[in-house]
């Protein structure tokens, strides 16, 4: 169900807004409305100060009821093939963020909207309930995440990924999670359980350790030390937990790499994964306007080292170099992990996962008595 949203007009250029990845509300391909660049009111005048100011965005948090939850993979390059998104877009505001595009389905920009304007799947539960029950529903590898982060601040008060993982609980259905958010520790309780049972990866995303870096990259994401913290709270609770140095930005976080990987592993990570920048589709404007705003110095040498990674072109979305890129850096940088991960006893892939134990969970609150209306 497609919600119901305002004609926003496109933000002219502010710079950019505290708290937030970017301020251009760029427009999106699959978008239907015709924005049109006026002063819709973000900037104002500070009567202390007597000068321009941009007011804050404030999030909002949009009921989408979904039909479907389990999303099918066929990306050879993607070590799933099922997927569940609680939420549409997120508000940690990562200008990189390869899933930005995904919101122009809905009409909204992947630029300010996709930060802003979160579209929560709030049957997600009982969906997922369903899909399980299917009479020839058979489990395979389940990640939760990939286009969302589950652990963004909505989750706070809504608690629909908590809900969905009570459902894979009771079901006993394996599945990973990649966040970048320490609020993941908020379920402890069942990620211990299912990890006893070997039904549970978890993945936490650490892009630099510098507290600056972070605050512009991805500036509503939990602070590094956080995800370290998550990293040893996971670890020494019995869950699985492995580092995910990505992405990798040359020049802006690359020279932490060993860094990063030192200070994982010190938390108690097990594993080491990376992927570097990827800038599909309107990703590519909003990230190079970021870079010339924060490391204008910079800017030309960091893009022409991307360049360097997809054969000459900002992207290149080919299943075989999408995640690792290609060429002399791309084979620098994954010499530099491995080195780092055998330095400090890390494992390149994960364990494999318990897919046995499975059994479909009970039926959605309601849901029985409603199919035994409808004989009658």
């Amino acid at each position: 169900m497609k919600p119901t949203v305002t004609d926003t007009p496109l933000l002219p250029d502010i710079g950019s807004l505290k708290g937030r990845g970017t301020a251009w509300r760029l427009a999106g391909r699959h978008e239907k409305r015709t924005r049109q660049a006026v002063d819709d009111g973000w900037g104002g005048l500070d009567a202390r100060a007597g000068q321009d100011f941009p007011i804050p965005v404030r999030t909002e948090v949009i009921d989408e009821p979904c039909k479907s939850l389990l999303r099918a993979n066929d990306s050879p390059d993607v070590p799933f093939d099922l997927s569940i998104n609680p939420y549409r877009g997120c508000e940690h505001g990562c200008i990189y963020c390869y899933a930005r595009p995904t919101h122009s389905h809905a009409d909204l920009s992947p630029g300010l909207d996709f930060e802003t304007r979160i579209l929560a799947k709030t049957n997600a539960a009982d969906r997922l309930r369903e899909e399980l029950r299917r009479p020839r529903y058979t489990p395979r590898p389940l990640n939760l995440g990939s286009a969302t982060d589950a652990y963004q601040p909505a989750e706070r008060t809504l608690k629909l990924t908590r809900q969905i993982i009570e459902v894979l609980h009771e079901a006993q259905h394996p599945f990973s999670v990649i966040t970048k958010s320490g609020g993941i520790v908020r379920d402890l309780d069942l990620l211990a359980e299912m990890a006893q049972r070997q039904q549970v990866l978890v993945f936490v995303s650490v892009t630099t350790l510098d507290n600056g870096l972070a605050r512009i990259l991805e500036p509503r994401a939990s602070a590094p030390a956080r995800r370290l913290a998550a990293i040893r709270a996971l670890a020494d609770a019995g869950v699985w937990v492995g580092v995910n140095v990505a992405p990798v930005i040359p020049f802006i976080n690359e020279p932490e790499i060993e860094q990063i990987i030192a200070a994982a592993a010190q938390a108690g990570a097990k594993s080491v994964h990376w992927t570097v920048v990827r800038l599909p589709w309107e990703v590519n404007p909003l990230f190079q306007q970021w870079l010339g705003e924060h490391f204008p110095d910079r800017a030309h040498r960091v893009m022409a080292r991307i360049r360097d990674l997809r054969g000459g072109q900002d992207y290149d979305a080919d299943f075989s170099t999408r995640m690792k890129g290609e060429g002399i850096w791309a084979d620098l940088i994954r010499q530099r992990m491995l080195a780092a991960a055998h330095r400090h006893g890390l494992a390149r892939e994960a364990p494999a996962l318990d897919f046995r134990q499975f059994r479909p969970p009970a039926a959605p609150q309601g849901l029985a008595s409603v199919r035994q209306g409808e004989l009658f």
